[in-house]
C-alpha cells in the first residue's frame, strides 16, 4: 500500500519555494518598481519583513510536523497556526507593500498583520504544547 504525502509537508515546501522567489523579486524587481514611480522606499523594509517571517514561519512549520514523540493532534493545530499566520501576516504585509500597484483598500489589509502575528504566536505556543505532551 503506497503511503499518502503530508499535505503539511507539500504547503511547507511551497511556502519555502515561494519566499525564495518574493525574496528574489523583492531585491531585484520591486525596488526598481518603486524608484520608476517616485513611491516610498520605506516599502521594500515592509516587503523585505514579509518574507522574513514567511521564511521563519515556513520552517516552524516543518519543525511542527517533523518533530518526533510529539502529541500529533497538536502538532496538526500548530501546522495550521503557522499556515494561516504565514498567509495573513507575511500575505497582508507583501500587500501593503505593493498597495500602489493593486487597488486594495488598507482598511481590509491593515487589521489582517496583527491577526497573522497572533496565529505564529498561537503556533509556536500549541507547538510547545506538543512537546510537552508527547
Amino acid at each position: 500500500m503506497e503511503k499518502k504525502e503530508n499535505p503539511f509537508l507539500i504547503i511547507a515546501c511551497i511556502f519555502g519555494m515561494t519566499a525564495v522567489i518574493f525574496g528574489a523579486f523583492g531585491a531585484h524587481g520591486f525596488k526598481n518598481m518603486l524608484l520608476d514611480n517616485q513611491i516610498d522606499m520605506g516599502r521594500i523594509d515592509i516587503y523585505n519583513k514579509a518574507v522574513q517571517y514567511q521564511f521563519y514561519h515556513t520552517f516552524a512549520l516543518f519543525i511542527s510536523i517533523l518533530i518526533p514523540n510529539a502529541n500529533t493532534k497538536i502538532k496538526k493545530f500548530s501546522s495550521w497556526f503557522f499556515i494561516i499566520g504565514i498567509l495573513f501576516f507575511s500575505g497582508s504585509l507583501y500587500l501593503l507593500a505593493i498597495r500602489d500597484f493593486i487597488s486594495i483598500p488598507l482598511t481590509i489589509v491593515g487589521p489582517l498583520t496583527p491577526i497573522g502575528g497572533m496565529f505564529f504566536i498561537m503556533g509556536w505556543s500549541s507547538l510547545l504544547l506538543a512537546i510537552i505532551k508527547r
